[in-house]
């Protein structure tokens, strides 16, 4: 067990849960140039055919957990997207799932979207046996924050970062 608190779906009425499947990577590219944006700012990927083909990529491999949150009268439509990657610690050996995605679209169906979406990674880590679950959010992504805390997730490590003078006045990002 993951040590999670599990939360009562029952207030997602209307709202399921599916694996992602290839007619959703789209949408789904959509949801990661969202993610990339509150993320990264202005130094987002903000190109959708890239993510879209790092998402098929990913649909073909085992260990890729790919879930899209879908309103029951219109299954084929995402309102949400989560995706988890197995991942094994290179010292212990350990199996533990890399949290990489959760966004969902605006409106209604943002909460129940996003609180299913969260129910049914941690159920899928707590099937295929992982540790414990590991994911990175924004310092700034305050919704996030507040969901993984709601489902248990603690803080363990914060990334400092420092920009050269030089980057902040030309706008250069280092990035090629």
């Amino acid at each position: 067990m993951l040590g999670v608190t599990r939360h009562d779906a029952s207030s997602a009425e209307g709202y399921l849960v599916r694996p992602a499947v290839e007619a959703d990577l789209d949408a789904i590219a959509d949801f990661e140039v969202d993610i990339a944006r509150a993320s990264f700012g202005d130094e987002a990927i903000v190109d959708a055919a890239f993510h879209r083909r790092r998402a098929a990529g990913a649909l073909a491999k085992s260990g890729e957990i790919m879930l899209v949150a879908v309103a029951a009268t219109a299954p084929a439509k995402p309102v949400g997207w989560a995706w988890m990657s197995e991942r094994t610690n290179s010292l212990t050996g350990e199996r533990y799932g890399n949290f990489r995605s959760l966004a969902t679209a605006a409106g209604d169906a943002r909460g129940p979207a996003g609180e299913m979406l969260m129910a049914a990674i941690l159920s899928a880590a707590d099937e295929a046996g992982f540790s414990h679950l590991s994911g990175k959010v924004n310092a700034s992504n305050l919704g996030m924050r507040t969901l993984y805390r709601a489902f248990g997730f603690t803080a363990t490590h914060l990334t400092m970062e420092r920009r050269s003078e030089r980057a902040e006045t030309t706008g250069e990002t280092g990035h090629t």
